[in-house]
């Protein structure tokens, strides 16, 4: 098995340091090139290395860690995915700029948080997600805790619960094989349609929820 990041940002960087902090290897990327990475890689040590965007998207899993207004741009230059099993990590916020009046929206609950929901008409993430990735193994997981603990699988003594979801049986598996290796106590939330809601954020009934089982 080998692993593919696309995106460095919080949660691409904070996913290669727990995959690091196990000897786990993964290829992380960025649209800004390789060489950008290098102060990154040389702290998380030899089982995380820097690639293109492309050799990452070649691996047998592949997270996606960009913001969701960056999806399309991300995700519209890459070949086939002939069934290779892709990790949603995405939520459909946009993040706003302080200084900006959506920042300062009293109608925005979540303004305070510096993010805005982004209306899907109904739909879940999941479902644009997937049409996005045609012919992906598509599992939705990585998206719902604090950035602030997510590089941090274990803690009080036990395991931070990770969910995760999909409709492909063996790709899910597979993820939770990951997720296991990573230290994380991996929850099935079922399919894409029913877990993907619930741990979506910003509104989803386990978005941010941080469970440890001891």
């Amino acid at each position: 098995m080998n692993i593919g990041i696309i995106g460095s940002g919080g949660l691409g960087s904070d996913v290669a340091r727990a995959l690091a902090q196990k000897g786990i290897s993964a290829t992380i990327s960025t649209r800004r090139g390789p060489a950008s990475l290098a102060p990154l890689v040389a702290q998380l040590g030899p089982s995380i290395k820097a690639g293109t965007v492309q050799e990452a998207a070649a691996a047998d899993i592949v997270l996606i860690a960009v913001r969701w207004e960056d999806l399309g741009q991300a995700l519209a230059p890459l070949p086939a995915w002939n069934g290779r099993i892709v990790i949603d990590g995405t939520n459909p916020v946009q993040f706003l700029d302080p200084d900006s009046p959506d920042a300062k929206d009293p109608s925005n609950p979540l303004a305070a948080y510096g993010i805005k929901a982004i209306d899907l008409g109904g739909v879940s993430s999941s479902e644009v997600f997937s049409q996005l990735v045609p012919g992906a193994r598509v599992v939705k997981a990585l998206n719902h805790l604090d950035l602030n603990v997510l590089a941090h699988p274990e803690a009080s003594g036990g395991q931070r619960v990770q969910f995760y979801s999909g409709d492909d049986a063996d790709a899910k598996a597979q993820v939770r094989k990951m997720l296991d290796g990573m230290g994380y106590f991996a929850v099935d939330l079922g399919s894409l349609a029913v877990g993907g809601r619930l741990a979506e954020l910003p509104f989803g009934s386990l978005a941010s929820t941080n469970f440890v089982k001891i």
